[in-house]
């Protein structure tokens, strides 16, 4: 066995033998031009046989395995046992004399550095970057042996233990490296980041930098001064009071020495050296072929690079035709689905689509450069996109003002331009909103008549057909009039109430309880299946039991209806989920569960519902949103009466508002009729995969998600899979899970963040967008996973999203924010038709408010405000 191997024999292909930092310095080390301190790498092999003989190391290890990540009490216990247990167990002789050989000729009496080098760490998809340690100033064999051990422990820190629990690694596929690396004696040190790392603007290279070694700047005792580059001048330049550095201890070590006070504000590097720098860096990003987080010191004035790994948190730039500027407006900002979508659930949402989409880091944008080149077209998409939420239009108004896309005369660029363009009117025609829906519900009988005999490439073909049939449903000149009159009626409202009576948003009041909202009637339809459980006090305990057992899916149905009065529960269930059972969380993409495949996810809904309200809730709730509505438009109609020309004002008013009510509740429809199309799909492609594993093609049915669908039929037809390709889809999927998408992106990696440039806030309140008006104070309660909601009648519900999964829950709170919506996205439409005070697109909503957290959200004026820690 290897147990040490030279810089010089490594590359970016050794990470399972020098782990990531030890395989990044190999590479380093080649590049020309690149000054590495000499060094050497104590392979993962040693590491393995000290692991192997460590006294209880294997137990300890099960144990650990079995922890949950918030269990910090008995991680750390665990953790420092495993630690003693290394660190205790001796070097076996044959591998401390080829440490120490190897440590001789690099000069016994010199100084060294010695870094852990984890083989998860410093990867593309993973940085784990400072989880493990570091040790700087180590002199003598008996010294490097032990640090030696000691970066073999640091495997199990705390830190480094959550960070993999938090992460799904296996603790027993991660081993440890050490690198042992001459020390450089730096006057000066930091890190360089070759894109910024707060915009992510590839075109930016930003440097961090303070006196003496860097662990001061990467541990937050200075503030660094900070440079940054762009195209060889340096463009912005903040020196920081340096009162601190980190420095060589003559006996061993480092210490910390107090910078006079003209050294603490002296820039730590001349413009000179920052481009000199920036330039190196750029050099060493072109090697790896992607942005890197590189550590440097200053030596005599000579840079030395002593680490470089990839920057794993930057979002990925969509691929473009050309070199051109382009600019992206995230697709799941507008959805309500900001996570990532597997690639089968990519494809088929750009096959629905006619927008101009492009995908990267598992989200989807729409490519909106041409209609900002052109000045008409510009003005009308930041108008249309800021009235809907004004951060993305704040952001693209930032971009257009920069020059960032040239422009050019105005002509029509795609059909998407003309979407500004005067609308024909369209009569208040209730039987217009019945006959579209009739069209869609025979249109998906006939594909699910269809689909249930179709398979292999005729199976393909079908769903291909039948996408276009979705297009022309979805896309329908009559039904794109009809959501268009609800949408231009309503703004009309909001404008002309707001002159002729000075209020704000009597529309919210006015569009409750409208005919044809699918989504609404949803979440009342859930309280009617709670009034079929509610008699029957043994199908209650055995959903109560459900929801902490965990009971799988497949026997729960089966379960429930043996019960007494479990049958009347069943049959209720099962007819709510024979119309809403493909809905889901994140139904946008076609992968995710739905609710006929995982009816216990509705279990906590259900019993929030019986505890919260009394039999007949449904229908009051109804009833009470139409009472109020129609006596909104009674006060409306009756003060315009009052007003000079009243009478025409009133007319035009009743007439805008029946056909605002008229067609408000049918714009939920064209994507559940979307989402019933899909699961069909999802149902016939998953038919499709069990048989590619009966055959050995695929190796689990859940492959075929991992597949975009042009692939899939390319599998079809050739009984062949890509595995490998399969399996690096679900490690970068899992990588993207992890990222946070912008809502607008270019094509230099720069993500533009749109600020509401208010003043009329009260001092802390959170601004927002008002989409339901209303003001109202309660709990909060943050919510990540709908599964996980624990909600009580009067709660607000806080979270970053929500999609019409979300609507069920609706029904017991008061109050509702978001980090990302519209005023015209799913949740604004059903707080509204519930009549729920809502402020979303709520910047960092869900880290500013705690759970349990008092708030007030102003539904009316669009803010938050936190009144106190507890209730």
């Amino acid at each position: 066995m290897d147990y040490v191997l030279g810089f010089d024999e490594i590359d970016r292909t050794d990470i399972a033998r020098v782990g990531g930092k030890g395989a990044n310095l190999g590479e380093l080390s080649r590049i020309p031009g690149t000054h590495v301190p000499d060094g050497f790498c104590v392979t993962t092999d040693a590491f393995q046989r000290i692991v192997t003989a460590a006294p209880r190391f294997d137990a300890l290890i099960d144990r650990i395995a079995g922890l949950d990540h918030h269990d910090r009490e008995r991680i750390s216990a665990t953790s420092a046992d495993i630690r003693r247990a290394i660190e205790q167990c001796p070097i076996p002789d044959d591998v401390a004399v080829t440490i120490t050989d190897a440590h001789a000729a690099l000069g016994a009496h010199g100084a060294y550095a010695i870094r852990s080098s984890a083989t998860a760490e410093d990867l593309p998809d993973a940085s784990f970057a400072g989880q493990q340690d570091t040790y700087l100033n180590i002199t003598g064999s008996v010294e490097i042996l032990r640090h030696v051990s000691r970066c073999w422990a640091s495997l199990f820190t705390e830190r480094s233990v959550t960070y993999r629990l938090r992460n799904g690694y296996d603790h027993r596929a991660v081993h440890m490296a050490v690198i042992v690396q001459r020390m450089a004696f730096a006057q000066a040190s930091g890190i360089l980041f070759t894109a910024d790392p707060l915009t992510c603007d590839r075109t930016v290279v930003c440097i961090d930098a303070g006196y003496g070694f860097g662990e001061a700047l990467v541990s937050g005792f200075v503030e660094a001064d900070v440079y940054k580059v762009r195209d060889g001048n340096v463009t912005d330049r903040s020196v920081a009071t340096k009162e601190l550095a980190v420095e060589a201890d003559p006996a061993g070590g480092t210490r910390t020495r107090i910078l006079e006070s003209e050294e603490q504000i002296r820039p730590v590097l001349a413009d000179e050296q920052a481009v000199r720098l920036a330039q190196l860096g750029r050099d060493i990003e072109t090697h790896f072929g992607r942005p890197q987080d590189i550590e440097w010191c200053l030596v005599d004035d000579e840079f030395r690079i002593v680490q470089s790994r990839p920057i794993t948190t930057l979002f990925p730039i969509p691929e473009a035709p050309d070199d051109a500027n382009r600019v992206y407006v995230s697709v799941g900002h507008q959805q309500m689905m900001t996570d990532a979508i597997k690639p089968l659930g990519l494809s088929v949402w750009q096959m629905t689509s006619t927008a101009p989409m492009r995908d990267a880091g598992g989200r989807l944008f729409v490519d909106v450069t041409d209609r900002l080149a052109s000045p008409t077209a510009s003005a009308g998409l930041i108008a249309a996109l800021g009235s809907s939420e004004p951060l993305v239009g704040d952001a693209l108004k930032t971009i257009v003002e920069r020059g960032f896309v040239r422009t050019r005369p105005d002509v029509p660029t795609d059909r998407s331009s003309a979407a500004g363009a005067p609308h024909a009117p369209i009569e208040t025609d209730d039987a217009l909103a019945t006959e579209l829906i009739a069209d869609s519900e025979a249109s998906i009988s006939v594909l699910a008549h269809d689909i249930r005999t179709r398979t292999g490439l005729a199976l393909l073909d079908l769903i291909d057909a039948d996408i276009l049939e979705l297009r022309r449903i979805l896309f329908a000149p009559k039904s794109s009039r009809a959501i268009r009159a609800s949408l231009d009626g309503a703004t009309w409202l909001r404008e002309h109430l707001d002159e002729w009576l000075g209020e704000k948003n009597a529309v919210d009041a006015l569009t409750q309880s409208v005919p044809h909202n699918i989504t609404s009637e949803m979440g009342l339809e859930l309280l009617d299946v709670a009034d079929a459980i509610r008699p029957h006090p043994e199908v209650v305990a055995f959903l109560q039991s459900v929801e902490g057992a965990g009971l799988g899916d497949a026997q729960f149905l089966d379960a429930l209806a043996t019960l007494p009065g479990g049958g009347e529960a069943r049959d209720a269930l099962d007819s709510y989920l024979d119309k809403y059972g493909m809905r889901c969380v994140g139904e946008i993409d076609i992968t995710r569960p739905r609710w006929r495949e995982h009816p216990t996810a509705l279990v906590p809904t259900i019993l929030g519902n019986l505890a919260n309200f009394e039999p007949g809730a449904a229908r009051r709730r109804f009833d009470d949103g139409l009472r109020t509505a129609r006596q909104k438009e009674d006060e409306v109609l009756e003060r315009l009466r009052a007003l000079p020309d009243g009478d025409r004002k009133a007319d035009e008013t009743k007439a805008v508002i029946d056909r605002v009510r008229t067609f408000a509740g049918y714009r939920e429809y064209p994507k559940y009729a979307m989402v019933c199309r899909y699961f069909l799909y999802k149902q016939a492609l998953l038919g499709e995969a069990e048989r590619l594993v009966r055959a050995g093609v695929l190796q689990r049915t859940d492959d075929i998600f991992y597949l975009r669908f042009d692939e899939v039929r390319e599998v079809v037809r050739t009984q062949h899979a890509p595995r490998e390709l399969v399996r690096e889809r679900r490690e970068e999927f899992r990588s993207f899970r992890a990222l946070t998408p912008p809502r607008v992106l270019t094509s230099n990696g720069e993500i533009v963040t749109g600020e509401y440039r208010r003043e009329d806030l009260p001092a802390g309140a959170l601004p927002g967008l008002a989409v339901s008006t209303g003001v109202v104070e309660g709990r909060a309660r943050v919510v990540s996973d709908i599964a996980r909601a624990d909600l009580e009648a009067g709660d607000i519900l806080v979270t970053a999203y929500t999609d019409p999964s979300w609507t069920p829950l609706f029904v017991a709170i008061a109050g509702l924010v978001t980090e990302v919506g519209g005023l015209m996205t799913h949740g604004a439409v059903i707080a509204r038709e519930y009549g729920l005070p809502a402020v979303v697109a709520v910047p960092g909503a869900t880290a500013s408010i705690r759970d349990g957290q008092r708030i007030r959200v102003n539904g009316t004026d669009g803010y938050v405000e936190i009144l106190s820690d507890r209730i």
